[in-house]
């Protein structure tokens, strides 16, 4: 396993990381132990995870994923790097959600307890919160890091003004800096790459990546005209309608059109389809970190094998690219 800095930081992890949103609703406790311990086994030294998962759970579901964690952690904290989110809504009440002062406290003392740690080492916020001014946003997160609660600060599914604007805020108060973003990047979408990839790599920002096999389409697992799977990715429901989701970014006729490229290619080339989109991923400029997910330890191996895979050639990389601009664009699937 390779070890990078997270962005400008002197903080080292692991080039594959550990996602958790499965944890509680599609894994139970002891297959989500299992998929940390086959993550350890490996090398993986980085999990990233959120008060508002497990994917498709109810509001009394939610936080049970960092509660697995907590526990899997006992004896070890030190070890790993732990990641963990605020914003999503965390029950009924206006204020049980978003990026306020009030919010993120709450929920930064919620993740500790559930997680049994007294630190967080990456505490980012999930989404862009356009109701609360970016200054409460980074006052509160700097806080945390003044109080020793948080080492570092980064965000998740934000635009690259949106980052830009924060870190002058950031430098003009003095505040804690972003080291690391964490957006959606794989071979079938990658928006980022106009503005936040160019961004990240000029101002030292690490890119956290997720969904590098494109919620499964990159495996090979669905078929063009096939219904949709019960029981996938694709069809969760809970709090935040997952399924509903997921169906929007990938359940499309281009994206299968593009899968079955892909699958021809790959068979012709030898390529095992996920470990190739794991590790065309880990090889993207500004990337620390790829995060890698399941709901069964075995649904690992593929995503693992990308750690120990040669680098593409160029000409592999020049097919690759043709997938991404076969696609049309679609900017509201940010």
């Amino acid at each position: 396993m390779q070890f990078r800095s997270l962005g400008g930081s002197g903080l080292k992890v692991s080039s594959l990381c550990m996602g958790t949103m499965t944890f509680g609703n599609q894994a139970d406790k002891k297959t989500s132990w299992a998929m940390l311990d086959r993550a350890w086994e490996a090398g993986i030294n980085f999990i990233d995870t959120a008060d508002g998962y497990p994917l498709g759970g109810s509001f009394e579901q939610l936080g049970s994923t960092e509660e697995f964690i907590g526990e899997w952690l006992i004896g070890k904290r030190d070890k790993f790097v732990l990641a963990t989110k605020c914003f999503m809504p965390m029950g009924p009440n206006v204020n049980e959600r978003g990026l306020s002062r009030k919010h993120i406290i709450e929920a930064a003392e919620h993740s500790l307890r559930r997680l049994k740690t007294d630190y967080l080492d990456l505490y980012q916020a999930h989404q862009f919160d356009p109701d609360t001014p970016i200054e409460e946003t980074l006052r509160a997160f700097d806080d945390l890091v003044r109080q020793g609660k948080v080492r570092y600060i980064g965000v998740s599914n934000w635009k690259a003004w949106q980052v830009m604007k924060a870190q002058g805020i950031a430098d003009k108060k003095n505040y804690s800096n972003i080291v690391s973003v964490q957006p959606r990047y794989n071979l079938l979408f990658r928006l980022i790459e106009e503005e936040l990839v160019p961004l990240c790599d000029s101002e030292g920002i690490g890119i956290i990546s997720y969904n590098p096999l494109a919620g499964g389409m990159l495996t090979g697992r669905y078929q063009p005209g096939q219904s949709v799977e019960e029981h996938s990715r694709f069809t969760l429901g809970g709090v935040y309608q997952a399924g509903a989701l997921y169906q929007h970014r990938y359940w499309q006729e281009p994206v299968f059109s593009a899968v079955e490229r892909y699958r021809a290619w790959c068979r012709e080339n030898a390529y095992d389809m996920a470990t190739t989109a794991v590790r065309w991923t880990m090889h993207q400029a500004a990337v620390s970190s790829v995060i890698i997910g399941a709901s069964r330890p075995e649904q690992m191996e593929v995503s693992l094998a990308a750690a120990d895979m040669p680098p593409l050639g160029q000409e592999a990389l020049d097919w690759l690219n043709e997938l991404w601009f076969s696609l049309p664009r679609r900017q509201d699937n940010y």
